[in-house]
């Protein structure tokens, strides 16, 4: 899985919120650490819980998630294994398909481009195509498994 950089100057359109049945996507609260970190570890693995939880320790705090009706639907988070790097991204399997992943994705490059940074690195990017799909990528060379080389046994 290659490394992608994504120039943050050059984002298509965000949309803030998907306007159908009350999804919307927002930055994460430091009072819904527990739930969101407890919510990524139950639905994907606890690597990508320990990441959110670094998010949590960022300020301001660089975890996303989209909602609908107080419910976590995905999560997305960036600067946690690296600074510029973007990820993990989530979304739950019955939430998939809508455009939830596009819009973390976008809400999250945008708060890194508000930060000040003019790059995002997508670390050990899964599914190309989504990326494609939604941003222009780079493809970084040489890069797997990059910065996840030399990884604890588990």
């Amino acid at each position: 899985m290659p490394d992608l950089l994504v120039k943050l100057y050059d984002l298509p359109d965000k949309e803030p919120n998907l306007g159908n049945g009350g999804k919307h996507f927002r930055r994460a609260m430091a009072y819904e650490k527990h739930q969101i970190v407890n919510w990524v570890r139950e639905h994907f693995n606890m690597g990508w819980a320990s990441e959110c939880d670094v998010a949590f320790a960022n300020q301001p705090i660089s975890c996303h998630i989209a909602i609908e009706d107080g419910a976590i639907l995905g999560f997305a988070c960036y600067d946690s294994t690296s600074r510029g790097m973007f990820g993990p991204i989530g979304v739950i399997d019955s939430a998939r398909g809508q455009g939830i992943g596009r819009g973390l994705l976008l809400s999250s490059l945008y708060s890194m481009m508000i930060a000040g940074y003019a790059y995002a690195v997508i670390g050990g990017a899964s599914s190309l195509e989504f990326y494609q799909r939604v941003v222009n990528v780079i493809e970084i060379p040489d890069s797997s498994p990059g910065i996840y080389i030399d990884r604890l046994a588990e």
